[in-house]
C-alpha cells in the first residue's frame, strides 16, 4: 500500500502537468539521503474534461497513474473529492498541476506528519519558477484583509494589514503553527478528512484550502507550514485561461467564507465594497477607452469589470 496519495487535478496544462508528474515519478525512485527510504506514491490524476490532449499524454507516458477522466469540467474543488474518495493512502497530498516536487520535500513532510501526531495538515516553503520565495503561509483573514487583498484598494492598505496576514513576522525557512496554508501542496492525514469531510463544494476554486483549514482547526488539529520542504509553482495557468471567470471565482469565494465563518453582516458589507470597487474601475476604464488610450486593453478589462458586476458577486451557504 502506497504511503502517500497524490491527487491532482488538470485543466488544459498539459506540458505542466508531464513535468509535475515527472518530478513525483523522480522524487520516488531517488533515495534520500537522510534516512535512505523512499515514498510509495499512489498517483491520481482526474482531469476535468481537458482539450489539449492531456488525457492522452498520461496515459501514454505514465501508465502507472490512475487516471480518473471527466466528462465534464467537473471544477478543483469538486475533483479534489473525487480523487480523494479514489486514493487508499493514510496520507494525501493535494497538488496542483502546474508544481514541481523538489528532492526529498515528500519525505520531509510525511516524517513530520508521522513525528507531531496532533499536527493534521502540513504545507511546504513554496518557491517561484525563478526560485524566489512565494508566499504560502497565512493568518485567518479579517474584514480589512478582505477588503483590501487582490483589489483596486490594495495599494492604500495600512502595512500591518499584509504584514499579519502573509506573516512577514516569520521566516521562509522556520518550521511552525500557521491558520492555513495555500492548496497548491497541501498534505494531510486521512484522519482530518475522516474528522471534518472533504471540500466545500460550494467554493468552486479558490479560498476551499482556507475553509478546509478553518474547519480543521476549529476540529482541534494544528497547521504547519515546513519551511524545510520544497516544490516549485509556476502559478495559476489553468485559472489565467478565462480572466472574467477568475476573478468572479476568487472574489466570490472569498465572500463566501466570510458568510460562511463571520455571518451575513460581515459578508454583506464586503461584497458592498467589493461591488463599488468594480463599478469605479469601470467607469475609469471606460474614461480611458474614450480618450483612445490603449483602447484594446480597456475594451477587454470593460468586458471583465462587467461580467463581474452582472454576476453580483452571490455567496449563498
Amino acid at each position: 500500500m502506497a504511503e502517500i496519495s497524490v491527487i491532482i487535478v488538470n485543466w488544459n496544462v498539459r506540458d505542466l502537468l508531464d513535468k509535475c508528474l515527472a518530478s513525483l515519478f523522480a522524487a520516488q525512485d531517488a533515495t534520500d539521503a537522510r534516512d535512505g527510504k523512499r515514498p510509495p506514491l499512489e498517483i491520481i490524476v482526474v482531469d476535468c474534461d481537458s482539450q489539449d490532449g492531456s488525457v492522452a499524454m498520461v496515459r501514454e507516458r505514465y501508465p502507472g497513474v490512475k487516471l480518473l477522466a471527466q466528462g465534464e469540467n467537473v471544477g478543483f474543488t469538486r475533483g479534489n473529492n473525487l480523487g480523494m474518495e479514489a486514493a487508499t493512502a493514510d496520507t494525501l497530498l493535494l497538488l496542483n498541476p502546474d508544481t514541481e516536487v523538489c528532492q526529498g520535500s515528500l519525505n520531509t513532510m510525511l516524517g513530520y506528519l508521522q513525528r507531531q501526531p496532533g499536527t493534521g495538515i502540513v504545507g511546504p516553503h513554496t518557491l517561484n519558477t525563478d526560485g524566489s520565495h512565494q508566499s504560502t503561509r497565512r493568518r485567518f483573514p479579517t474584514l480589512m484583509t478582505g477588503i483590501f487583498e487582490s483589489s483596486w484598494l490594495a495599494a492604500l492598505a495600512p502595512r500591518s494589514v499584509f504584514d499579519s496576514y502573509f506573516m512577514r513576522d516569520t521566516s521562509d525557512d522556520d518550521i511552525l503553527e500557521v491558520d492555513w496554508v495555500q492548496g497548491s501542496a497541501l498534505m494531510m492525514r486521512r484522519a482530518v478528512l475522516q474528522d471534518i469531510g472533504g471540500l466545500d463544494e460550494g467554493f468552486v476554486m479558490y479560498s476551499e484550502e482556507l475553509d478546509f483549514c478553518k474547519r480543521a482547526k476549529d476540529a482541534g488539529w494544528s497547521v504547519t507550514y515546513h519551511g524545510g520542504a520544497k516544490i516549485r509553482h509556476h502559478g495559476g495557468k489553468s485559472s489565467e485561461q478565462v480572466a472574467a471567470f477568475k476573478q468572479i471565482q476568487f472574489h466570490s469565494s472569498k465572500l463566501r467564507y466570510f458568510r460562511k465563518h463571520h455571518g451575513y453582516a460581515h459578508y454583506a458589507l464586503l461584497r458592498a465594497m467589493l461591488l463599488a470597487q468594480f463599478c469605479w474601475q469601470l467607469v475609469l476604464e471606460l474614461g480611458k477607452a474614450l480618450i483612445g488610450h490603449k483602447r484594446a486593453l480597456r475594451q477587454q478589462r470593460i468586458k471583465t469589470y462587467w461580467q463581474v458586476l452582472r454576476h453580483g458577486l452571490k455567496a449563498e451557504i
